[in-house]
């Protein structure tokens, strides 16, 4: 059974990743009580789903903005200072929430502001984090350290927003704003026990601090040496210049471009089951609950040595079952399918996460890290737009269908035009 279960030796193993893994799970708890607490707090302000539908809009451009220039930030200086500072201004943000919604100030400008100045923080933190974990564990655990980081991130989006209602139902929400500005103490608590760890310059070493996960920090300065300033363009160059690091962003585009329904699901609620806003949040919790099974039971990712085939197989799974989920005439069949996709999506990212901290020197990881979070945020924006345009033109259940199978048809063609993906060996990883 033990194999079958998510592999916790990257927690067991480094004291330094398991507070950093755990401080991480507990403030995107916190961060999601949070997102809740602020669309909430805006509809009692306006009554206006637009101006509601507005926080998206004030998160995303920060966050594309900041996801490039934190990670060229993180590749310039001591990552662990970085993480200190982005860290402690996002638990900044929640107490200027916890402070206005205390003084009823009331403005709606002014949670703008602050959800994008949260936005902005958290795009400089997230890149950084990543980057400095296969400094902590060795390249081997990886996979399973990348799986425990999806069952952190599906575990945050699940449980958050109940924890944030139940909170705002038995207290208020500025109580919220506070558990959130508390719950980043585990985070600043992780970042302050870490090592320094400047950007290395030359060939990455990790899992060098990972074996007993209290060691000093590198001494060799020719490898480390002062940081220098990093180049958003050099990290892209590098991008361009190395297909199989390419590709592990390509196939998620294609994944979350083509295969995400989201936005159609409050019409399809209604359209193909009779159902309403209840449907609605089953749907949507169906794709993070098949993604958090899928990280429960990630045991036997880490053997597996061809990591570009397992992210091609996945997301063609992905494809299909969104496919199947746009024939399906039942609401338990419908979540069945959307469950297998959340799962086969953990796998992607899983295996796209370890190719891309394996594939990539030291002194590229927080820009390439950037990279993935600009990807992941705006990927299922532009899915949203792509299905949302299609049903327009025909129907709901020919947008899903089509853009399953469209899904399937351009992993594919990648997987034709970069065949090297598919070869790609764990243990000879190459760029």
């Amino acid at each position: 059974m033990s194999s079958v279960l998510a592999d916790l030796t990257p927690l067991r193993g480094s004291a330094p990743y398991r507070r950093l893994w755990f401080g991480t799970t507990v403030s995107m708890l916190g961060q999601q009580m949070t997102a809740l607490a602020v669309a909430v707090q805006v509809y009692s302000m306006t009554g206006s789903n637009f101006s509601v539908g507005l926080v998206g809009l004030f998160s995303l451009a920060p966050l594309i903005a900041f996801g490039l220039i934190g990670g060229a930030i993180a590749d310039s200086m001591d990552r662990r200072k970085l993480g200190l500072f982005a860290s402690t201004g996002l638990a900044a943000m929640s107490l200027v929430l916890a402070l206005q919604a205390v003084l009823g100030l009331d403005q709606v400008w002014l949670l703008y502001g602050v959800v994008a100045a949260q936005s902005a923080f958290f795009a400089v933190n997230s890149p950084t984090r990543a980057a400095m974990i296969p400094r902590l564990i060795p390249p081997e655990q990886l996979p399973a350290a990348n799986a425990l980081s999806m069952m952190s991130m599906t575990l945050g989006m699940t449980l958050g927003p109940l924890l944030g209602g139940l909170v705002m139902g038995l207290w208020n929400v500025e109580t919220v704003y506070v558990v959130d500005a508390l719950a980043f103490g585990a985070a600043l608590y992780a970042m302050w026990r870490l090592p320094d760890m400047p950007p290395e310059r030359g060939p990455g070493k990790a899992g060098e601090q990972g074996e007993s996960g209290e060691q000093e920090e590198q001494e060799e300065q020719a490898e480390t040496g002062p940081p220098k300033r990093a180049s958003v363009a050099d990290g892209l160059r590098f991008l361009r210049s190395r297909p199989n690091v390419r590709m592990t962003f390509l196939a998620d585009i294609a994944a979350m471009v083509f295969g995400m329904p989201r936005a159609l699901f409050p019409a399809i609620a209604v359209a193909w089951y009779g159902g309403g806003t209840n449907t609605v949040g089953i749907l949507t919790a169906a794709i993070a609950v098949g993604a958090f099974a899928g990280a429960v039971f990630s045991g036997p990712l880490g053997s597996v040595r061809y990591q570009g085939r397992a992210v091609i197989v996945s997301i063609v799974v992905w494809g299909l079952a969104i496919a199947a989920f746009g024939m399906s005439n039942w609401l338990w069949l419908g979540v069945f399918f959307l469950a297998v996709a959340g799962a086969a999506d953990t796998v992607s990212g899983v295996f796209r996460n370890t190719i891309l901290q394996v594939a990539t020197p030291d002194d590229m990881r927080g820009r390439l890290s950037g990279v993935f979070i600009v990807v992941v945020a705006g990927g299922p924006r532009l899915g949203d737009f792509e299905s949302g345009s299609v049903a327009a033109l025909t129907t709901e259940r020919i947008s899903v269908i089509s853009g399953g199978l469209a899904c399937v048809a351009v992993v594919v063609a990648l997987a034709l035009r970069w065949p090297g993906f598919w070869r790609y060996d764990a243990k000879n990883p190459q760029p």
